[in-house]
Formats: structure tokens, sequence, C-alpha cells
């Protein structure tokens, strides 16, 4: 019974330690990055901890004023920071206010993050660039910068991450292909940092069954995100990411509840409930990638390494779980772990829904 105990308060203190409504906003920044042939203008969206030196009034986001008056150190801190390097010449920035919202991606963009341009220029035309991007919480795999690079017609998606932190490319020839493999690795960390996504799956496998009761499971959760995905990024289908979050704690919630209340409830007969919830999930993936401006031409690349990259996680949530539940069958309460374990995931679940739907700025 203590070890049940033990499961209950590990899942509440995870969900009471993850940020509220935009949990996945956390560690991502957003760039948009236009190439000219002797200078790069970066606009970029940031947590403002990044450049808390110069939120002088300690509201989490940097006026006009504030990036004016400390212009010098913004600059110095940042050029250390991300560094842009032309024809083996290195450029230092030069900071300068931005609207709020300058990108047709960041559209939700939270009260935790600010927005600067980083100007960058050489006194020629540049045919090499390189790109190196260090601006990461230590510590944290799931941090990541999604950038749009534009020029002149051709735009480019890249995915900064402590993994991958630089880009080469020849100015004028900006490679689609070379985007699949960061689209791929971005998507299972998404699911795997996802901790309300990974939540949801633990929770739908916790009643046991087969593997191809479980296969069948979550073949119906893969299907409908991978629909709401698609139609997400395309614009097809937009909801309030408050909404999206909220209605994702709440199938959490729904999923923990029915494994502890209805004693005849089967994994068999949950590929129903896991393909609604799934929809709901989708969405809440779409996310992500709506914060970038992906490029039409490259749009079909980006969305199938990125599918390709959550399912990959997925398979790997899944055989843990389900190993680890195998050998939850040879202890003698195995029934109250189960039971106490979907307590803890309703209760995480409940915490989130009340952070997102009600305590978010």
């Amino acid at each position: 019974m203590k070890r049940s105990i033990m499961f209950v308060w590990l899942i509440i203190l995870i969900g009471a330690g993850v940020a509220p409504a935009y949990g996945h906003w956390a560690d991502l920044a957003v760039a948009e990055i236009t190439v000219e042939d002797a200078s790069v203008v970066i606009t970029l969206v940031l947590p403002t901890g990044f450049v808390a030196v110069a939120d002088s009034d300690g509201d989490g986001w940097l006026s006009v004023d504030e990036v004016s008056a400390h212009g010098a150190e913004l600059s110095v801190d940042l050029s250390s920071r991300i560094v842009l390097t032309g024809d083996g010449e290195r450029s230092h920035p030069v900071i300068e206010p931005a609207e709020s919202r300058p990108l047709a991606s960041a559209k939700a963009t939270p009260a935790t993050h600010s927005t600067l341009r980083l100007v960058y220029s050489w006194p020629r035309p540049i045919r090499a660039l390189t790109i190196r991007y260090d601006l990461f919480v230590p510590g944290i795999s799931s941090a990541s910068c999604l950038a749009t690079i534009l020029q002149g017609g051709s735009m480019r998606s890249v995915v900064f991450t402590p993994d991958q932190r630089e880009v080469s490319l020849i100015v004028g020839d900006l490679s689609r292909w070379s985007d699949a493999r960061g689209f791929t690795v971005l998507g299972i960390e998404h699911i795997l940092s996802g901790y309300d996504h990974v939540l949801f799956l633990v929770s739908l496998l916790l009643v046991g069954g087969s593997l191809a009761r479980v296969f069948k499971t979550v073949t119906a959760f893969t299907v409908a995100h991978s629909l709401t995905l698609s139609l997400g990024v395309l614009g097809l289908v937009q909801l309030p990411g408050r909404w999206v979050e909220s209605a994702i704690a709440l199938s959490i919630v729904y999923v923990a509840a029915e494994n502890i209340w209805r004693a005849d409830v089967r994994s068999k007969d949950r590929w129903w409930v896991t393909f609604v919830f799934g929809l709901v999930h989708g969405l809440g993936f779409a996310g992500i990638l709506t914060e970038m401006a992906l490029p039409h031409t490259a749009l079909a690349i980006s969305l199938a390494s990125f599918n390709i990259g959550v399912e990959l996680g997925q398979i790997a949530i899944v055989v843990i779980v389900f190993g680890l539940l195998h050998l939850v069958k040879t202890w003698r309460g195995e029934h109250a772990v189960r039971r106490w374990a979907s307590v803890g995931a309703m209760s995480a679940g409940l915490i989130w829904f009340i952070q997102r739907a009600f305590l978010e700025v």
C-alpha cells in the first residue's frame, strides 16, 4: 500500500511543478531570420528570463524604453550567445526594440516572453553564413528555438536545440530536405517533454490488457492526433490555446476517473474514447508548429517529419509503460497500484485544468 501511495504523490508533484497553460512555451523561443546581401535581421521572441538584466520593473516583459536603456548590455550578452559569421567574419548585433507580437506565427505570445530585433551587418555582401544559437536553459534537453529563415522568395525552417546549435548555409541556396531531421527530433522531444500527453497515455494503459488491445488503443490515438495535427498546422482547424490545453487536462481526468469508478472498463472498449481525445491532443501537438511561419513548399516534409518524431516518442512511452505494468502484475497489490496511480493521474489533471482554465494570465 505504501508503494501505491508513493505513485500518487509522485504524479501529483509532477503535475504541480509543470507550467500551467502553455507549458510548451516555457523553454521555447521563436525567431524570424531575414537574410540580405550584407546584413541579417533576427526578430526574436524569447523567455524574458534570458534578458532579465533589462527588465527594470520586473514585470516579465521588456518595454521599448527598457530595451533602449539597456541596448549596450543586451548587445554584449546576446552577441556571445547568438553568433553569426559571414565569410569567416563575425558580426556583433545592434539590439533594437520590436513590437510585442511581430511574427505572424506568434499568435499567442505569453506574458513571460519579450521580443527583440538583432541586426547584424558586414561591410560587403557575404556568400557563406553560419548561425550559432546558444540561448538555452542549462540542463533542459527540451529547450528549443523555432526559426524561419527568409531570403528573397525562399524560406527554410530550422529547429535549434541543445544538440543542434548551429546551421550553415550558402546565401541564396536554402535546402528544404535538411529540415527533416530537425523536425523529427523536435517531435520526439515534444511528446517526451509534454507531461500531459504522456500522462494521458499512461492513464489509458493502466487498465491493462493484451498487447493487441494496447495496439488498437494507441492506433486510435495516432490516427486522431495525426488528423488534427495536420488540420491545425494547415490552419483549417483553429481553437484558442487555452481551450485546447484545458481540454487536454480534462481528458486525463476523464480517463483516470473511468479507471477508478468503472469496474468493467477494458482496454478493448477504449478505442473510441481514445480517438475523441486524440483529436484534442492533435491540436496541442499542432500548437508548436503553428508558432513557425512554415513555408508551403516545405510544409509536407516538416509536418511528416514532426509527426514521425511524435510517433517514435509515443512508441517508446508505450513500450516502457507496458513493460512496467507487466512487472506490476507480479506484485500482490497490483490492483491497488493501478487504482492509486489513476487517483494520482486524475489529481494531476485537475491541477492542470485549474491552472490552464482559470489561473493563466
